[in-house]
């Protein structure tokens, strides 16, 4: 592992701690590419405005048409929290709008498979609705579009995934990164789109007369779930997006949060009046999609929508357990997909420089997840593969793949659909992650095709293993109110989380629970506490350690202590 050190712009850190931003902040903030602290400022008012995202104005008037006439309209969501949060929003938002008809469907990760399928359509038909909106997919649907066409269905789609060759023939689509928009944000999450698509709505109906700036209502109550969705599907965390998830986090911490995200917390055992983005990405985020790995999204959905305290507790309950399960298969999965992938390859060699795991007993629910795992150790892209469950395609393979900086993912899938006609069934995805569907007689010859565009991609620099940090820490600031500051920050995708780096003494190390190696440190002289969770290899005496700080108590004294993430060798 090379340890690097983010470059910071004297001139940037300079100008944010005259402007008043602390010191230590300042540092973290200019190494991240902010200039000014007006790039900090996260009121509303900084948003950017909707009237910049193609498609909105369109959207606006085709919703505010169809409330006024009284149309039933039906949410086409998605399995993933991003796409469960989406669905609340656009449900709770529309309703909050006037619209008396408003229901939604999930599709079943097992039977439907993913987005807007010509079946999903006629559902929707049958449901009596009059307007399918889907969120957080659809640009890729354009049989499930057309079907939806050919039933007299009014179709509106709000997606933020990269759009292929053709596009559905939608009455309206709202995607950043659909050709000829111009939004500035292009990594702005699934739910992030249908919150600007209601913002839009909003501003129609005051230019119809039917709210004024006075009584309108308020939408920023949706901005927790925004924040949560936003964290949770891993989008890169530009300034707008920032500002989207301080927003949420603010009304969380003060206790403006729906009762099935209060439930949450409660259900994971953290609080929500001191919550952080951790928190969302770590704790809420994987209860919700455990439900569309193992269950049924419904169950996430009906969280987020309910008002009934109890009946958010039940569900909240319910998400934990399901979470617990998907842990547990999880573990088992990630053992043997890990024995597989490391069988490619001699002991001491390098791995192959793409990796293709399938074993007929895994769980397709999680193969994600798994993925990942392995992507992590391995630092290759990845393909997990699981036989699909789905009644009829027995012999179809679903997998997920996750990648590392440098190797974008859909790109590479779209290279192999191209070279390898009729392999890919299915595929589609972002730069870092992506899913595709082969026939199981293809499995072969899909490796061999990942791995020859890997190999061509990828050069040894790519391949190294990398990370980056912000350089030591001051003595000064080893205290456990600065680990709160640091904490109440926005950090997450494309805004990484402090991790510092410096050669630190080990003055003792143990073996905790089998497989986390607490330490002993010296940092410039002075003791500190330390821990390295999944390490069991001891450490040389003096090491260059990358970590992240922590504040735990202890005999009711509240201290720092290191969390280590890497050790330069």
């Amino acid at each position: 592992m090379k340890i690097l050190v983010r470059d910071i712009p004297p001139r940037a850190a300079w100008a944010l701690e005259q402007a008043g931003v602390h010191p230590l902040l300042a540092r973290l903030y200019a190494a991240r590419g902010v200039l000014g602290k007006d790039e900090l400022d996260d009121g509303l008012a900084r948003l950017l405005p909707p009237s910049g995202m193609k498609g909105t104005q369109e959207a606006a008037v085709l919703l505010a048409d169809a409330i006024a006439a009284g149309q039933k309209l039906c949410v086409v969501a998605d399995y993933d929290c991003d796409g469960a949060t989406a669905c609340a929003v656009a449900v709770r938002g529309l309703r909050l709008l006037g619209a008396q008809h408003v229901n939604y469907i999930v599709p079943d990760r097992v039977v439907d498979g993913y987005g807007l399928t010509a079946p999903i359509a006629q559902r929707v038909k049958d449901s009596g609705a009059d307007i399918l909106i889907t969120v957080d997919n659809g640009i890729a649907s354009v049989d499930g579009v057309a079907r939806a066409n050919a039933l007299g269905l009014k179709v509106l789609v709000t997606d933020h995934h990269l759009p292929g060759s053709q596009l559905p023939d939608a009455a309206v689509i709202v995607n950043p990164n659909q050709p000829e928009c111009g939004f500035e944000s292009k990594s702005i999450a699934g739910v992030g789109v249908m919150f600007y698509v209601l913002l839009a709505l909003r501003a129609e109906m005051r230019n119809r007369g039917l709210f004024t700036a006075q009584n309108q209502p308020k939408l920023d109550a949706l901005l927790p779930l925004v924040a949560l969705g936003t964290v949770a599907d891993v989008v890169r965390l530009d300034a707008n997006n920032r500002r989207l998830v301080a927003q949420g986090l603010r009304r969380v911490r003060a206790g403006a949060l729906p009762c099935g995200i209060a439930s949450l917390f409660t259900a994971a055992a953290r609080q929500h009046r001191v919550a952080t983005t951790f928190d969302f990405g770590f704790a809420l985020g994987p209860r919700i999609n455990a439900a569309g790995r193992l269950s049924d999204m419904t169950l996430g959905i009906e969280c987020l929508l309910t008002d009934d305290g109890a009946r958010a507790d039940e569900l909240a309950r319910t998400l934990d357990g399901i979470n617990r399960e998907r842990r547990e298969i999880e573990g088992d999965m990630r053992e043997q997909a890990m024995l597989i992938a490391e069988s490619l390859f001699d002991e001491g060699d390098e791995p192959p420089p793409a990796i293709c795991v399938f074993d007929p007993d895994f769980h397709e629910g999680v193969v994600g997840i798994v993925a990942s795992r392995i992507k992590d150790k391995l630092h290759r892209p990845t393909f997990v593969f699981a036989a699909s469950q789905a009644p009829g395609k027995e012999h179809e393979l679903k997998g997920s793949g996750r990648s590392i900086p440098g190797f974008h993912l859909r790109d590479a899938l779209d290279l192999v659909a191209k070279r390898h006609p009729g392999v890919l069934l299915r595929f589609g995805g972002h730069a870092m992650a992506a899913g595709c569907t082969v026939g199981e007689e293809h499995i072969e010859l899909f490796e061999q095709a990942m791995s020859q565009v890997a190999q061509e991609w990828l050069d040894t620099a790519t391949l190294a293993r990398r990370i980056h940090t912000d350089g030591p820490l001051l003595p000064e600031y080893r205290r456990p109110e600065l680990v709160d500051t640091l904490h109440h920050e926005v950090w997450g995708q494309g805004f990484a989380p402090p991790l510092f780096s410096e050669e630190l003494e080990v003055v003792s190390q143990r073996l905790v629970g089998e497989k986390h190696l607490a330490l002993k440190l010296k940092h410039q002289g002075q003791p500190v506490d330390g821990i390295w969770f999944g390490r069991t290899e001891p450490l040389p005496q003096r090491v260059v350690l990358a970590f992240r700080l922590d504040a735990d108590e202890w005999q009711g004294a509240r201290r720092v202590r290191f969390l280590v993430e890497a050790a330069e060798v």
